[in-house]
């Protein structure tokens, strides 16, 4: 299966080894990966502050690149669900960009859609032995509707003790430009869901969006409380060998 990965802006520059364990993890199970380097941002920040016709053009320019694969999977529930649901309300309908859109959209996947969904796997062979708990972020949560996708797969991982967070479905106050408009209660929404988590007794946060794990990481950072963040993609590629 010719698969794509989207690595979205944020992992690009800030955490590039969750596109290495998406890498990892879909070659271990038998993927044949590329990674288009002319892909840029999916244009979410610029349609989310107003500026449609620059998320016009990146979405023209996303079709352009992704053609032609069988499958395009992203680690990030958030830039997957701009791609399914907002691509199709900038196109001009019955354009040839509407139809490109159309054809591909199908095709995207976030991480643990494409496992599940696609490869009909929830056992990827993974071993992480520590105690995790998993946020579900707003847009994989109330736009994907991913479920238990997630959990299914972590449930499934050798050694790990998944323990329920409280108040999981609750947004953590990251929200792209939502953080920069309304500091104070961005924070105070961060502060919450770390009380949350710090109740789990859990050694590592793990979500789907590494943008949500950097706002609540800054959080337990700041207050030294030593519970690391990572990404689903970097707990599913560990194996015992790798420890």
């Amino acid at each position: 299966m010719r698969v794509a990965l989207f690595i979205t802006c944020v992992n690009d520059t800030l955490f590039p080894g969750t596109g290495k364990a998406v890498v990892s993890l879909l070659r271990r199970l038998g993927c044949d990966v590329d990674f288009p380097a002319a892909q840029t941002c999916c244009g979410q920040m610029h349609v989310n502050t107003g500026y449609r016709e620059e998320g016009v053009r990146l979405a023209r320019h996303f079709t352009e690149v992704f053609a032609g694969y069988d499958a395009v999977v992203t680690p990030s529930g958030s830039c997957a669900a701009m791609v399914r649901e907002q691509y199709p309300k900038l196109a001009k309908p019955g354009s040839k960009g509407a139809k490109a859109i159309a054809e591909l959209t199908p095709r995207v996947y976030e991480l643990s859609e494409f496992l599940i969904d696609v490869l009909k796997v929830d056992d990827v062979g993974a071993y992480f032995p520590h105690r995790v708990t998993y946020h579900s972020t707003c847009h994989s949560l109330r736009g994907l509707r991913l479920a238990d996708r997630p959990t299914r797969l972590l449930q499934n991982v050798r050694g790990l003790e998944l323990v329920p967070l409280q108040g999981a479905e609750e947004c953590c106050g990251f929200g792209g430009t939502f953080s920069v408009k309304n500091p104070s209660v961005s924070a105070a929404m961060g502060a919450d869901k770390t009380r949350s988590i710090l109740d789990t007794g859990a050694e590592v946060l793990c979500a789907a969006d590494n943008s949500c794990l950097m706002h609540i990481g800054g959080t337990l950072s700041r207050q030294k409380t030593g519970v690391r963040t990572m990404h689903l993609a970097e707990i599913l590629a560990a194996t015992e060998e790798a420890q």
